[in-house]
């Protein structure tokens, strides 16, 4: 075997063993990710239907409350969306009656990706009342940025209380 030869196979193993190390190292980082890095990195989309709430409200002809409308496409399987179930609930019970809350999980609803033009999930949609879109926010968004954003886009909930 020749020199050359000796080499190349040298090389070719060095070379091997930097992936691997490389590879190690990033699934180290990526496993060491903290809630703020979670929070604020999007999953992928996957495209959604519309929630079944809103179109059988549109076909029965039900007179539809004008409400401002929070609209959120995730879905139960990505994280950031987990972190933003109990902030959704909790919102939808403090400002019921003020504020319509809805949640479409785009795994369960695979054509309402498209028919809200989302690109990622988290996807978080702010209507006013009169049904036009508002905001739109991609990643994880608190409790207190939510309500921030409706004061910031004039809507005051707090208001609206009787």
């Amino acid at each position: 075997m020749s020199i050359m030869n000796k080499i190349g196979k040298i090389v070719i193993v060095a070379a091997l063993a930097i992936v691997v190390g490389a590879v190690i190292v990033a699934r180290q980082d990526r496993s060491s990710t903290t809630d703020t890095a979670i929070k604020n990195t999007p999953c992928i989309c996957v495209p959604a239907d519309s929630s079944k709430e809103i179109k059988e409200t549109k076909k029965s002809g039900q007179a539809v409350e004008k409400l401002p409308r929070l609209v959120d496409l995730g879905a139960s399987t990505c994280i950031p969306c987990k972190m933003m179930a109990p902030i959704l609930e909790d919102i939808k019970k403090e400002y019921a009656g003020r504020l319509k809350v809805i949640f479409i999980d785009v795994r369960k609803n695979p054509d309402a990706g498209k028919e809200y033009r989302i690109r990622m999930i988290p996807t978080q949609i702010f209507y006013g009342a009169s049904d036009k879109e508002m905001f739109r926010h991609e990643g994880f968004m608190s409790k207190e940025d939510i309500l921030a954003k409706w004061k910031d886009l004039g809507v005051n909930l707090e208001m609206e209380k009787q």
